[in-house]
């Protein structure tokens, strides 16, 4: 049931809720902010309004003006974690992203530190990811410009990316178990993106005794734990303590000095659950939206040819540095452009009030549940310009200069922003453009015949099945 969270006078919600008006979840609350739908619910009830899922009353944040006034000026209040079945009925909240409290913070800290001990989000990070994106245009370049479907060897390049830091290496494409614990982190996100992901964390209690694909859900968590299980042994008998070589040797040497001192936070499970949350939000949200920068470079090839042209006059055939992006406001524009459009977390994970709070005056208490509508906030025609149309432009001021804005925010905003956010960042960047320095990208079809509408309501929107001819380059080219 959808419910009008606001009156004129200032006074508490009885019972912290309203009188319904409509039926409705969080699947058709995405499918009503679509690309066409965004003012549809904020013009009845406001930007700020209740969904019942089940018996379970939700806030749901529809726009930057309430993401602000919620996770940005009152951060703290919003910290917490609500409950999320498909990824706690598994992790147990032994994680960071699932966590709270305490628990969370020091985890938070911990990982935070870690991955920049490793130049994650660093200049000595990059060329990581370079040698990672050369690996994936080998692989590519293989096609001989005939038509190939670019997920998988997409995917297992940026999967491998992450697994650099936590397992210490990269693994070879035609590793089995590579390859089968990374289609597992795939189905995981896409299950999690249709009706039945929806319904499961809605009524995870009766969804377990509903045949369906959610329940290949946790035998796909238990491949990758098993995974990592087998990585953990092997470090444990080779451990150096004055030489980590990965985050699962930095874990391993935090167990051993914490003790029985925080044995609740540092543990094998706690080491598992957080390699396996750093695996998989390191994985699949990173490759759907490269993918959908391929795909929409090959719908709109004007805007393709622009992003070349920058590319040359200011790189040229000379490896990409983060550093580049300074220099190239379009390129930019069209990245943060297609993260905006392509919108692949369109609902960040729910949050929950650790404490009473007032919005506007009303007031919630301790416990709340709280959703950022990302999708919402990403086709906010107060922000964007005709955002059903993808315009680099919506980035760009009228000089032509890069034009941020905080009403873009595909990693969440607030305490609970995503932690690999600078390493995502870069690896967009420096995939991209070598995939350009590489290949022209041609379609197999009609621009106008490419769709570019994501498949999946729920965690996440993903781009659709596509095939793509990429003719190698020449230097003269």
């Amino acid at each position: 049931m959808l419910r009008s969270q606001f009156s004129q006078k200032h006074r508490p919600l009885t019972g912290f809720g309203l009188l319904p008006e409509q039926e409705g979840s969080v699947s058709s609350l995405i499918r009503l902010f679509g690309k066409r739908g965004n003012s549809k619910l904020s013009e009845k009830y406001g930007d700020i309004f209740t969904v019942y899922e089940g018996t379970q009353p939700v806030i749901n944040l529809c726009s930057y003006k309430a993401l602000k006034e919620t996770f940005i000026d009152k951060a703290e209040e919003f910290s917490g974690r609500a409950y999320y079945a498909s990824f706690h009925d598994f992790t147990k909240g032994d994680d960071i992203a699932f966590s709270n409290g305490e628990k969370w913070k020091e985890m938070r800290r911990f990982v935070l530190q870690t991955l920049g001990s490793f130049g994650v989000g660093k200049h000595s990070f990059e060329e990581r990811i370079r040698e990672e994106a050369m690996y994936l245009t080998e692989v590519l370049r293989k096609a001989n410009g005939s038509p190939i479907n670019p997920n998988y060897p997409i995917l297992r390049s940026v999967s491998n990316v992450i697994c650099s830091v936590v397992f210490g290496s990269r693994f070879e494409y035609k590793d089995e178990n590579f390859q089968k614990v990374v289609k597992c982190i795939q189905e995981i996100f896409h299950i999690s993106s249709t009706r039945w992901g929806v319904l499961y964390n809605i009524y995870p209690n009766v969804m377990k005794y509903i045949p369906g694909r959610h329940h290949t859900l946790m035998a796909n968590f238990t491949v990758m734990a098993d995974f990592i299980k087998e990585k953990m042994q092997n470090n444990i008998k080779t451990l150096d303590n004055n030489n980590p070589r990965d985050f699962i040797d930095c874990f391993l040497i935090k167990i051993e000095k914490e003790g029985k001192l925080k044995e609740t936070i540092y543990n094998i499970n706690t080491l598992v659950m957080n390699s396996l949350i750093l695996f998989f939000a390191g994985t699949e949200s990173v490759s759907a939206t490269l993918r959908f920068s391929i795909l929409l470079l090959m719908k709109y090839p004007s805007i393709a040819e622009k992003v070349y042209n920058e590319i040359e006059n200011v790189i040229g055939q000379r490896p990409p540095s983060y550093e580049d992006r300074f220099n190239m406001p379009y390129t930019e524009a069209f990245i943060f452009e297609v993260q905006r459009f392509g919108d692949v977390v369109p609902l960040a994970l729910p949050h929950e009030l650790t404490t009473d709070t007032e919005i506007r005056n009303y007031k919630f208490r301790k416990g709340t549940v709280f959703i950022s509508v990302l999708t919402g906030v990403h086709n906010d025609m107060t922000e964007f310009n005709n955002p059903e149309i993808f315009d680099p432009k919506n980035f760009l001021d009228e000089n032509g200069k890069l034009k941020k804005k905080e009403s873009l925010m595909p990693f969440s905003i607030g305490k609970r922003i995503c932690p690999g956010k600078s390493l995502a960042d870069m690896e967009l960047f420096i995939f991209l453009i070598t995939l350009l320095q590489n290949f022209m990208i041609k379609s197999p079809v009609p621009p106008e015949k490419i769709s570019v509408a994501s498949v999946g309501s729920g965690l996440g929107h993903i781009p659709p099945s596509f095939e793509i001819c990429l003719l190698p380059r020449t230097c003269s080219q």
